[in-house]
């Protein structure tokens, strides 16, 4: 059976901040949360992977690291935005204020090295985002407008010290993640 895996920097220690922001959008009909515990940033999302792949796809994302040459370095996440656009909202995210360069060399490094190994390549540009919630109908569109446009909220650092690959497991109550393999940044 295959495992629905990604590669992410997790946002450890950060789920209360990450709560409260996500309270800022309280009231928004048609917003869906993702659960703040599990908040992380998507570096490459490589779907249904049969699992035999994979040690190679932690060999991959550790020579990714390699690639990059990222070291350890502290993020700063603030800021909101939304995917695709103000006027037709599908995703509320929190940005990345500061290592956000850091984290685009290391999505193009795992994008390199996962693209050679036959998964599909990305169809949009990369942007460093954490997603706060999804938009499934637009009832609330005028309250998500209003927060993004007047609100700037700092969450707070972190280390980045890692990069995971990630096993996605969808239920009644939505994604459930587990951590596959730890890669740490040299």
């Amino acid at each position: 059976m295959s495992k629905r895996l990604f590669v992410s920097v997790d946002l450890d220690g950060l789920a209360e901040e990450v709560r409260a922001v996500q309270e800022l959008f309280e009231g928004a009909s048609g917003l869906n949360f993702t659960d703040p515990d599990q908040a992380h940033i998507t570096l490459k999302f490589l779907g249904d992977t049969d699992p035999d792949r994979v040690p190679a796809l932690v060999e991959a994302v550790t020579k990714a690291v390699e690639d990059s040459q990222v070291d350890p370095f502290t993020a700063e996440f603030g800021g909101l935005g939304v995917f695709p656009s103000l006027d037709y909202i599908s995703v509320v995210w929190l940005g990345v204020r500061d290592g956000s360069e850091r984290l685009t060399r290391l999505h193009e490094a795992v994008e390199d090295r996962t693209v050679a190994m036959g998964f599909n390549p990305e169809g949009h540009d990369f942007t460093s985002h954490v997603t706060l919630a999804r938009m499934d109908h637009a009832g609330g569109k005028a309250l998500v407008q209003d927060v993004v446009e007047n609100e700037d909220p700092t969450v707070g650092t972190m280390q980045v010290d890692e990069i995971r690959l990630t096993e996605s497991t969808l239920t009644d109550d939505g994604p459930e993640y587990t951590t596959t393999a730890s890669v740490p940044l040299r």
